[in-house]
């Protein structure tokens, strides 16, 4: 018998290391509609640019026999790689291997990975494909877990960070992608839930599947955990990809510039009749900036959850920018607990990475009733107005229509530091609504008028002339200009450019205390 050579058996080990589970089981993952983790890594990144680490790697369990099951990898593949030819760390847990279950050695190679992105400074993607812990493993399984958090806290602000949830996700696995920038789902394959439907029906009796529980709807529209869903595995490494173009690689650095054919000056006349004479009238904010960015280049994260607040990234001028709107087709674009959440994230996550934030408002204020005062909004509101207050990158606000009270300071206003507020000539800037003002300041007035209604109507008019309108906020210098709404696109660019050297001082402390 021919003796094998060193080449060889490096030759036999990587194809068994390529195999994963064997060919049963990856007949199994398709047979679901499922990727396999290298299938997944080989669409998401540059065609031959992925560089595997660690591929002879395997569990050290002895325990319940474990030592006759060793596969190369043990079930997650990490490298780097290159997407639209800019570098990236990554790892893909594979689920024909022990279900993707963490192991020890499973969680060193991804902390690995991870170690490696924060020192290079390049984003972090995890394709998350798992069963969970390692129950054969017992604690040194959790303990993995646990590094896994640590260094996710580590890198957060430090490096963009995407977990894609193309499986299962289960139990402890959920913090790690709770902790990262966003969540990718894939619908009707991926789910997260912290207990399973059956420890759910022996605890609270409910009966309740996966999807259900914690589908990519369940987390996309209702909980907020996902950013954004796919309709497949494909889909969503296209969407994953997209969602690079606009980030930067680290905190030191800016996004990348893609330059664009669409003018720098080109005004739109479209939008100067976009927004309804009558306050009353619902619109969708979406026209506005869809005419405003640059063309094609609205790219909306978490766009089913709080739909009254609409987040995203787009490019003016070649540059990106973190757009943040009320939504007034929505709840009138009123501010709740979910939107102001949605919203203080993106604010904070744009702050970390250099990318200008620009708001779109037409605000009526905060919604009313007992379930948003029991559910905390006076926290959570704060946690959107923190955000604002806190970021030190460019800050533009366009007003399209109302700014009214608390809702007007925390959107962006001057007061918190704006460095340029706009609005268009028919906004509003006032405390409140000119109908709901007139009857509170001139109430007994109108109650002991011979016309109540006449003298009320009056009243009204006299306020919204007075108040409901930009010019009494632009004569203290709490708006820069009131322009035409058609300049808005030359007029964000222009101010990009002004305070792209912008410069911020901090008071020195450890950390401020956002009201979580």
């Amino acid at each position: 018998m021919t003796q094998e050579t060193p080449l060889q058996r490096l030759q036999r080990m990587r194809e068994a290391a390529l195999r994963g589970g064997g060919e049963k089981r990856i007949a199994a993952q398709h047979a679901k509609g499922k990727l396999t983790a290298r299938e997944r890594i080989d669409l998401l990144v540059d065609e031959g640019s992925f560089v595997e680490l660690d591929r002879f790697v395997t569990h050290r369990c002895t325990d319940f026999d474990m030592q006759s099951q060793q596969i190369l990898g043990d079930g997650v593949v990490t490298g780097h790689a290159r997407i639209d030819g800019r570098p990236v760390y990554l790892f893909s847990q594979d689920f024909t291997v022990f279900g993707g279950s963490l192991s020890e050695t499973h969680a060193q190679k991804i902390c690995k990975v991870m170690d490696a992105a924060v020192k290079v400074g390049v984003p972090m993607i995890g394709l998350n494909d798992s069963g969970g812990a390692r129950i054969q493993e017992g604690v040194d399984s959790l303990g993995g877990y646990a590094e896994i958090f640590w260094r996710n806290t580590r890198a957060s602000g430090v490096v963009p960070q995407i977990s894609a949830i193309v499986g299962p996700c289960a139990g402890g696995a959920v913090y790690s992608p709770a902790i990262t920038d966003f969540i990718c789902m894939v619908e009707g394959t991926s789910y997260m839930h912290i207990t399973g439907p059956d420890v759910v029906k022996t605890v609270t009796h409910e009966e309740v599947t996966s999807e259900d529980l914690g589908g990519a709807e369940v987390h996309a529209s209702v909980s907020g955990v996902a950013h954004f869903t796919s309709p497949d595995g494909r889909a969503q490494m296209a969407l994953i990809r997209k969602l690079l173009s606009y980030l930067p690689l680290n905190n030191a650095e800016s996004a990348p510039f893609v330059p664009t054919e669409d003018p720098a000056e080109r005004c739109d006349p479209e939008l100067d009749t976009l927004v309804p004479a009558d306050p009353m009238q619902p619109y969708d904010m979406r026209g506005v900036i869809e005419r405003v960015v640059d063309q094609g280049t609205w790219f909306e994260v978490h766009k089913a959850y709080a739909q009254n607040i609409l987040v995203g990234f787009a490019r003016l001028g070649g540059h990106t920018v973190g757009i943040v709107a009320n939504q007034p087709a929505v709840l009138a674009g009123c501010l709740d607990i979910a939107a102001s959440i949605k919203g203080a994230r993106f604010i904070r996550f744009c702050d970390a990475f250099n990318i200008p934030i620009v708001t779109f408002e037409d605000v009526p204020g905060f919604l009313p009733g007992t379930a948003q005062e029991h559910g905390g909004i006076i926290n959570h509101g704060a946690k959107l107005l923190y955000a604002y207050c806190e970021a030190t990158v460019p800050k533009l606000t366009v007003i399209t229509r109302k700014a009214y009270g608390g809702a007007y300071d925390v959107m962006g206003s001057k007061h918190i530091r704006a460095d340029l507020n706009l609005a268009w000539p028919g906004s509003m800037v006032a405390v409140m609504g000119a109908a709901g003002a007139a009857k509170i300041i001139h109430r007994r007035e109108i109650a002991e008028a011979a016309d109540p209604a006449a003298t009320e109507a009056q009243r009204t008019a006299e306020y919204e002339e007075t108040f409901n309108n930009p010019y009494k906020a632009a004569a203290r210098g709490f708006l820069d200009d009131v322009i035409e709404a058609s300049q808005t696109r030359p007029q964000l660019i222009r101010a990009l450019g002004l305070f792209a050297t912008k410069h911020e001082d901090k008071p020195v402390r450890k950390h401020g205390n956002i009201p979580l």
